[in-house]
């Protein structure tokens, strides 16, 4: 099976994931794809946090109905910093027969040489680029072109949003609403629990 995978806070999960996810399943011909919600965000934005239960509930929300989605909880049991590399193998191990794709923005992408071992990343999984703003294909190839399995980089076209987790976050906050920009599952989910409030 050839499984996506597309890891994050998702602190909100909004449309801008939904559409990526979609984008990628349907460009690269993917059978499935899995939202790996990270037990704790990667960096100090996330300062609304409503950890990582809340998290997996509002993705759990965000792809129901969804039958080519669905939530793995691979990274939201492992405390602490999660290595990809780390859940690559865990993921190699529990379904070995799966051809595993993981999906990123072209920002995460051309930071890949900085990551714990990146040329095993390559090695486990085929890692497809949503271009973003800002980084585009040329910059990306020529960057990562040092690193070994570079050429199994795969690229999928987007749509532009100018939607974030940190500016709905902020919306909610500041009593905005936030329909169409969120699932409205998530959205009625963060009402009845109080997040980001």
């Amino acid at each position: 099976m050839r499984v996506g995978l597309l890891g994050g806070t998702f602190n909100p999960p909004h449309i801008g994931h939904l559409i990526c996810a979609q984008e990628a399943y349907a460009q690269l011909e993917l059978d499935h794809v899995l939202w790996m919600p990270v037990y704790s965000p990667p960096h100090k934005e996330a300062v609304g946090d409503p950890g990582v239960e809340a998290r997996v509930e509002l993705c759990r929300r965000a792809v129901a109905g969804d039958e080519r989605f669905s939530v793995s909880r691979i990274e939201a049991d492992v405390p602490g910093k999660s290595y990809t590399v780390d859940t690559l193998r865990r993921l190699h191990e529990s379904r070995p027969e799966d051809q595993l794709t993981f999906i990123m923005g072209g920002d995460m992408a051309y930071a890949l040489p900085t990551w714990h071992q990146p040329e095993t990343v390559l090695a486990l999984a085929t890692v497809a680029v949503a271009e973003r703003a800002g980084v585009t294909r040329d910059q990306i190839r020529q960057h990562l072109a040092g690193l070994a399995g570079a050429d199994r980089i795969r690229f999928f076209d987007m749509p532009r949003l100018d939607i974030s987790s940190s500016d709905i976050r902020a919306r909610v906050a500041a009593g905005r609403p936030i329909r169409y920009l969120v699932p409205d599952a998530v959205a009625d989910y963060i009402a009845s629990e109080g997040l980001y409030a």
